[in-house]
C-alpha cells in the first residue's frame, strides 16, 4: 500500500466520521436526556404518532400515558420522540 492510498483512506474515514458518526452519537446523548428528564404532565408524542399527557413514569423504561379521558397506556420510554410542552419542576 502505498503512502498516497493509506493518507487518501484515514481522510474518507475522517471525513464520514464527522458527517455521519459524530452528529448520530450527539443526536442519541441528546434523546437520553430527553427521556431522562421525563415527568409527569409532559406532553409527549410517540414513533407511532401518538400524542398524550405523561400520568406517571413508573420505573426506568416505562411511562403512563393519557390518551384520551381516562384511558392510560403503559409506553416504552425509547418510543417517545418528542417532549410537545415541558412542565415546571414541583417546588419543595
Amino acid at each position: 500500500m502505498r503512502p498516497q492510498d493509506l493518507i487518501m483512506l484515514l481522510l474518507i474515514f475522517g471525513i464520514m466520521y464527522f458527517l455521519l458518526i459524530r452528529p448520530q452519537q450527539k443526536k442519541l446523548k441528546e434523546h437520553q436526556t430527553m427521556l431522562e428528564a421525563l415527568r409527569r404532565g409532559d406532553q409527549i408524542v410517540t414513533q407511532g404518532g401518538v400524542k398524550g399527557k405523561v400520568v406517571k413514569v413508573k420505573d426506568d423504561n416505562e411511562v403512563e400515558v393519557e390518551i384520551a379521558d381516562g384511558v392510560n397506556v403503559r409506553v416504552v420510554k425509547s418510543t417517545i420522540t418528542t417532549v410537545l410542552n415541558k412542565t415546571e419542576p414541583a417546588k419543595s
